[in-house]
């Protein structure tokens, strides 16, 4: 088993990373003086992984939605529900499926061994039978429709649907009411034994632990598993958006906006030094203080929802701005420009100085709590970097690479905008 201790001299912490003899990789980040713990274990398994191939063999395909609804099913068993379990020891649990990955997470300050034990035995113990999965059919339905009536989902499913032509990231996360009815205990079974082997999976606690005391109860209960080679499956997605505007109603009171820029992407992700320079570069095109954000407040276009994001995983990738606004085409029009014009200028020395600090001072302070860092962690191995490389690359950005990422993103002839409207008063 090996044993690596991680460093970063620069924040002056450490964490250890674990290839444990079971297969699953485990982080172990101490914090000394803190009375919570926070664990979280996920797999490399979301709502894209739509169709695979396991060691060469027959493709797979299974409906839209089954990561998800794997993930409700997998806190029953026959003894009863895991989240009763959690309440006995005083843990707060819960867990979360996305595009790329499904997680099972607790906090707790309190009987840490017992929840640990807890998350590491339901994990590892998938019990599906006909009747429990027809039984959750209507409840996952009824969340389905509850996310059609929400326009802050539809804001983002819409905008993904005019950009993306044929990958799956453009389906909703939990399917449709359609494609949950063809799921079987079978299927879920299948799905599980292809994505839930620890070798595709990873596992990160931090807080008032330590190695030795993690390391003794994974031990005891993780289970060894033979490593498979997963092939995940996705068609042909040109560079091309499918339309550059989407619009929809609903009772708001302001409209909602999303608007991608679509980028080239591939099975890699982007490394630490690119994203490092997207997110300064982000933070001087659009943050509190940049000339954009005051251009837009200051004509009372945005408010304080607006924000931005970088929205990648495999084979997908584009960059998001979101918000709330009066006159979203407006909005859209006037960051096109601007992102037109910062090309030709070039970058300002001076924002970029501005923008790298506040970067740089938001991810050291995330290592200030326990569940970014665990979060952070999980993320980064899943998409192959890693936390304290991504400060060092921030530290060493300098505004010539930014200048060169700039020049690589952010095509303004190649994106699309998505509303929210108001609905019109009957």
């Amino acid at each position: 088993m090996l044993v690596k201790e991680i460093r970063s001299d620069r924040v002056n912490e450490s964490y250890y990373k674990i290839n444990h003899p079971s297969g699953l990789t485990i982080f172990v980040y101490p914090k000394v003086g803190y009375t919570s713990s926070y664990a979280i274990l996920g797999t490399k398994y979301g709502s894209i992984n739509t169709e695979f191939q396991i060691d060469g063999n027959d493709v797979i395909t299974v409906p839209d939605g089954i990561a998800h609804y794997l993930e409700h099913k997998l806190f029953e068993s026959e003894d009863g529900d895991a989240f009763a379990r959690y309440a006995e020891t005083g843990a707060s649990a819960n867990a979360y499926t996305s595009f790329d990955k499904t997680c099972y997470l607790f906090s707790t300050t309190e009987n840490f061994k017992e929840s640990f034990e807890i998350l590491l035995d339901f994990v590892q113990s998938p019990y599906f039978t006909k009747e429990t999965v027809q039984k959750e059919q209507g409840i996952i339905g009824q969340e389905i429709r509850m996310y059609d009536d929400s326009p802050e989902w539809r804001v983002l499913f819409n905008l993904l649907c005019g950009m993306y032509h044929n990958h799956p990231v453009k389906i909703d996360i939990a399917g449709t009411v359609e494609s949950i009815a063809e799921i079987t205990a079978e299927k879920l079974y299948e799905c599980y034994n292809s994505f839930y082997n620890l070798h595709n999976m990873a596992l990160c606690v931090v807080g008032n632990v330590n190695e030795n005391e993690v390391l003794e109860i994974c031990n005891k209960m993780l289970k060894n598993s033979e490593s498979h080679e997963i092939n995940n499956i996705f068609p042909d997605e040109p560079y091309e958006i499918v339309k550059d505007y989407v619009e929809q109603s609903f009772m708001v009171g302001l409209p909602l906006f999303q608007l991608g820029f679509k980028e080239k992407a591939g099975e890699k992700q982007s490394d630490v030094s690119e994203m490092a320079q997207t997110d300064i570069l982000l933070a001087m095109l659009a943050s509190n203080v940049s000339p954009l954000y005051r251009e837009l407040m200051d004509k009372n276009l945005i408010n304080s929802t607006f924000g931005y994001e970088v929205f990648e995983g495999p084979l997908y990738r584009s960059i998001i701005f979101s918000g709330e606004s009066r006159d979203p085409k407006q909005v859209a029009d006037i960051i096109k420009k601007y992102i037109d014009e910062v090309k030709k200028s070039g970058i300002n020395s001076e924002d970029f100085e501005i923008a790298k600090k506040a970067i740089y001072g938001e991810s050291v302070a995330s290592l200030n709590s326990i569940e970014s860092i665990a979060n952070m962690i999980l993320d980064f191995h899943f998409s192959g970097r890693e936390a304290f490389c991504h400060i060092e690359a921030i530290a060493n950005t300098s505004a010539e690479m930014l200048s060169e990422r700039l020049n690589s993103i952010l095509d303004t002839s190649n994106c699309c905008l998505s509303v929210i409207m108001p609905s019109a008063e009957e």
